[in-house]
């Protein structure tokens, strides 16, 4: 701790020697022509400097100097007031707390088998109903029903099937449209199947069998994708809703 706060002291005494050396370098054709120089130090909280710096040197004038320091999350700013103004209001809408979505995953299996036994708990599901209008399946069976809990722009996952052999990982990402809320998701499902070459004991391997990006509004449920398994005969069906908890 003590060390951390030498470095954050020896980061904003650094900063201000800089920022004076630079101010002392402008000057006025006139006396009193050039705004006084403004200089604030930027905390941020919950995104790092590269994902903003490029929004804030658009900002910043030949004049003004902006030095950021990664490890510390400060950013050093040095302009004329009504600049650094801007910097500090686009820091605002930018650096803000990341949205946390709850997503419910359905993973379905469609069968082309006459013989394979609909599933009754989902018959009257609007969507699976749809799928039997669009898919050319006889029945559809519910594998499993999950709740995966992601951050905006990270990535989650879990475990998935009656045999564990299948993982999904999604990746949110909130936005805001003239409609409202907005989720744009990655979604990938790798399986797990038993490598090639045989050797003992046996080893692993996750393989892709879908990946999609999609969006969906709250509450809305959507049908991700379809993978063809068995020759075709069968085929693994991914239906995830969303909703944003804080």
């Amino acid at each position: 701790m003590k060390n951390l706060r030498t470095g954050y002291a020896a980061f904003v005494a650094g900063l201000v020697l800089i920022f004076n050396l630079g101010s002392a370098q402008v000057k006025p054709e006139t006396e009193g022509a050039t705004p006084k120089m403004r200089q604030e130090i930027i905390k941020l909280n919950y995104i790092k400097d590269n994902e903003i710096l490029n929004v804030l040197y658009t900002f910043l004038s030949r004049e003004g100097r902006m030095i950021p320091n990664p490890s510390s999350g400060l950013i050093g700013v040095s302009d004329y007031p009504e600049n650094v103004e801007k910097i500090l209001s686009a820091v605002r809408e930018y650096d803000v707390k990341p949205a946390d979505v709850l997503f419910t995953v359905q993973l379905l299996l469609g069968s082309s088998a006459a013989e394979t036994k609909a599933d009754d708990s989902i018959k009257d599901d609007p969507v699976v109903k749809e799928l039997k209008r669009l898919l050319n399946y006889k029945s559809f069976n519910l594998l499993d029903t999950a709740f995966i809990r992601a951050i905006d722009r990270e990535t989650s996952g879990l475990i998935m099937g009656r045999n564990a052999d299948l993982k999904l990982d999604l990746r949110p990402k909130h936005i805001k449209d003239e409609k409202g809320d907005l989720i744009q998701v990655e979604a990938r499902l790798n399986k797990k199947e038993p490598m090639l070459k045989p050797v003992e004991p046996v080893q692993w391997t996750w393989t892709r069998v879908l990946e999609s990006s999609f969006s969906l509004r709250p509450g809305e449920k959507t049908v991700v994708g379809v993978s063809k398994i068995d020759g075709g005969d069968k085929g693994l069906i991914l239906i995830i809703s969303g909703k944003i908890v804080s």
